[in-house]
């Protein structure tokens, strides 16, 4: 038999035979979809759902990575996880990403008062031009919650 012809057989042979689910990943996937359910008021992330459809190897990454080792972690509360992600999402002028987290804080009990003293914070870290960014962004993330009833 050729090389050719074994590396057929084995392209044969693992596609007939899928992988056993690798029972950590699970772990780190429920972990991830529990963080998710948590932050979002038991609601499913409609960015992350976006990115499934299309690039769901991202969108594990995310939930298995981002979301069930590093946001899953012991050591810091939601509040402060929280409020260090939309100082750095501020900082860095990402505003989608901070708007996002803007809104889990306030569904897990972060006032917009706390949110704006990050604003303001990020004035001295990243600039005037940021936090005025970082401030439409809640400017416009209050307003959603305000016309769709959302607890402030």
């Amino acid at each position: 038999m050729t090389m050719k012809h074994m590396l057929a057989a084995a392209v044969i042979t693992a596609a007939a035979f899928p992988a056993v689910a690798d029972p950590i990943k699970s772990e780190r996937r429920q972990r991830g979809e529990a963080v998710v359910s948590t932050l979002n008021a038991g609601k499913s992330q409609p960015a992350l759902e976006g990115l499934r459809r299309e690039f769901p190897f991202l969108a594990d990454a995310i939930t298995d990575y981002a979301l069930g080792d590093v946001w899953a972690r012991p050591g810091l509360d939601p509040r402060t996880r929280q409020l260090a992600t939309v100082a750095a999402f501020a900082a860095l002028g990402n505003r989608a990403q901070m708007k996002i987290h803007a809104g889990y804080a306030l569904n897990i009990g972060v006032t917009r008062d706390d949110l704006k003293e990050v604003v303001y914070l990020t004035t001295v870290h990243a600039g005037f031009p940021r936090a005025i960014d970082a401030a439409q962004a809640l400017i416009e993330l209050f307003g959603e919650r305000d016309r769709a009833g959302e607890p402030q």
